[in-house]
């Protein structure tokens, strides 16, 4: 049984995190309280990924919080990252989970009712199902859900969840009351002047509703 929290799921922007970097952001957002970090750079290339993610492994080390490539299987198996998220235009889950072996969490980006349902447990652990808001940081993705949509994904799903999509501190509540085992955020750390007090705002809303 794979173990992993997705209450406080950090999203890397290579662009958003500019300002000190990527590997600073993921300090100072774990330091804050986040439980995944996901690697995220979509122009980098593989090696690049693969420097970036062995330097946040590094800084994971021993924190508990989890270290999630998107997209790239071959960066997520060179990085020996924790986990592998991928969309429904990337690699399939059949054959990303046949590359990355049985151990390696894998993630699936979810934005229907019916792509949630048809998710096979056997081969993918969580669903990251959205765009709950539109938002800047993913200019191609599909139309927002709202809140009402993730309460009707969240049940289709057989697999926990962690909704994404333009979510902030404001939303916590909302994000857990729909179902949701934790939610994605981007822009809300990276890119703010102080990432780990933008983390620590998010996981103080999280654990007011989880009590």
């Amino acid at each position: 049984m794979k173990r992993f929290d997705l209450s406080l799921y950090l999203v890397l922007d290579p662009d958003l995190c500019a300002g000190i970097g990527m590997a600073e952001t993921t300090r100072l957002a774990v330091a804050g309280g986040a439980t995944m970090v996901q690697l995220r750079d979509k122009h980098g290339g593989t090696a690049r990924m693969v420097e970036t993610g062995l330097v946040l492994k590094e800084i994971l080390k021993g924190t508990g919080a989890l270290l999630i490539v998107n997209d790239d299987v071959e960066a997520a198996v060179a990085i020996g990252a924790d986990g592998l998220h991928i969309g429904q235009d990337d690699t399939g889950p059949a054959a990303a989970r046949s590359m990355i072996g049985p151990d390696m969490i894998l993630g699936l980006s979810v934005e229907t009712e019916a792509l949630a349902a048809a998710i096979d447990p056997g081969i993918v652990d969580y669903a990251g199902i959205g765009p709950v808001f539109a938002t800047q940081t993913k200019t191609d993705h599909k139309q927002p859900i709202g809140f009402d949509g993730l309460a009707r994904l969240v049940k289709a799903a057989p697999v926990p969840t962690v909704a994404i999509g333009g979510l902030k501190s404001e939303h916590v509540a909302s994000v857990f009351a729909a179902g949701a085992d934790g939610l994605a955020v981007v822009s809300a750390i990276c890119g703010t002047p102080d990432p780990k007090a933008a983390t620590l705002r998010i996981a103080d809303q999280i654990r007011k509703v989880s009590r």
